[in-house]
């Protein structure tokens, strides 16, 4: 039985149902994080410890999995096309049709949450209506906020700060470009030499803590190293990502959809390593995590295939919601924190329920949304603009 993306683009490769479950299950991990996020901070800031929940302190790391998903997938799709007369603009096509329909959903679920919220910064001052359109049209557009911008509402200094993770999406459009100029031109070889070069800058980057934070959660920002840093945290992935595809051979592993959720689930769920001496410890790990562990996670999961029809709606569901899920989730961790705020509510034990609900709305929300705007509107947009 074909999946639903499947049937919007019926001359595309069959998916690996896998790799589609397991991008689904780093969406859980990412709604998980930060929905927990608020607890973690508001329990720092307060001195109040909740050991009652899990908290997956390396959930953003998800972020990289997902470039390294998108290299492989893209690296699959369409290295053995350029040479049959495929062109830039197809791709640049096909790509937007993929991506930006949901982003618009993003931006305009964050204007609503926005102004549902009040309109005001994180300080209290109040945001013109204006400024909140200014902001809408700029995440529409994909153009950042610079800190301080009068359009960074939110005053956070995000750089789509209607809707924060947008930032890891205009990182994708930038590598969907430079794939399509020129990473597909170049030979496995000088691509194993990019990606080798790539991986010992993000080593050094992290390992040396580069941005002063002691983690490799950058690229939400401008401020900073952080332009830089986004654009080494995804560029070793997206080319990590397309090597794999060239060099891929299925190896026989029993469970691999299990076993690769699991080892992402222990290492989100990985404690903040201390130490800066000689090198930056949590540095350490998470560049392992990315250079080592994630590949082996991408190449293992691309080698399994679902066994039976639960374990196919499974990871078909999983794939379906991944990024519906994730690029709809965040404005609504902003009005949970300003309730968490407002209530002083700084545990996940005082209200369960909440955090229950939250969950289980995104989740469904995304579900939702995929049926009824993702797949149509994809749909629709496929036979409006391909050539007859």
């Amino acid at each position: 039985m074909e999946s639903h993306s499947a049937v919007v683009f019926a001359d595309s490769k069959p998916h690996y149902q896998l790799l589609d479950g397991l991008r689904g299950v780093a969406a859980l991990l990412v709604l998980w994080y930060h929905v927990n996020e608020g607890f973690g901070f508001a329990g720092y800031v307060n001195g109040v410890s909740d050991g009652s929940v899990v908290q997956f302190n390396h959930g953003y790391l998800a972020v990289d999995f997902f470039f390294i998903l998108s290299g492989f997938v893209i690296g699959y799709a369409y290295d053995d096309r350029w040479q049959r007369g495929f062109t830039k603009r197809e791709f640049f096509r096909r790509r937007l049709i993929r991506l930006h329909p949901m982003v618009v959903m993003g931006a305009v679920i964050g204007l609503a949450t926005f102004l549902l919220q009040g309109s005001v910064r994180w300080d209290g001052t109040s945001v013109p209506l204006s400024l909140s359109m200014l902001a809408l049209l700029c995440t529409l557009f994909m153009i950042p906020a610079a800190p301080g911008s009068s359009y960074d509402v939110r005053g956070n200094a995000e750089m789509f700060s209607l809707n924060g993770p947008a930032w890891s999406l205009f990182f994708e459009y930038i590598g969907n470009i430079l794939y399509a100029l020129f990473i597909h031109k170049l030979s496995t070889k000088v691509l194993a030499v990019l990606t080798a070069v790539l991986g010992l800058l993000l080593a050094w980057f992290t390992m040396s803590d580069a941005t002063g934070t002691g983690s490799f959660g950058v690229g939400w920002t401008l401020d900073g190293l952080n332009f830089w840093g986004g654009m080494l945290r995804m560029m070793f992935p997206y080319t990590a990502g397309m090597l794999l595809s060239r060099v891929f051979r299925p190896v026989k592993t029993r469970g691999a959809f299990w076993l690769c959720s699991l080892v992402m689930l222990l290492l989100f769920a990985v404690p903040y390593i201390n130490g800066n001496e000689p090198f930056c410890r949590n540095g350490l790990f998470e560049a392992a995590c990315i250079i080592l562990v994630f590949p082996a996670i991408v190449w293992i999961g691309a080698s399994g295939t679902t066994t039976d029809r639960r374990s196919t709606r499974i990871c078909r569901f999983l794939g379906d919601i991944s990024f519906p899920l994730y690029i709809i989730h965040y404005p609504f961790m902003y009005l949970f924190y300003a309730w968490m705020i407002r209530h002083e509510v700084y545990t996940f034990s005082a209200c369960p329920w909440l955090s229950v609900v939250v969950m289980a709305g995104n989740i469904a929300l995304a579900y939702l949304l995929f049926r009824f705007f993702d797949l149509p509107v994809r749909k629709w947009l496929n036979r409006k603009t391909t050539t007859k």
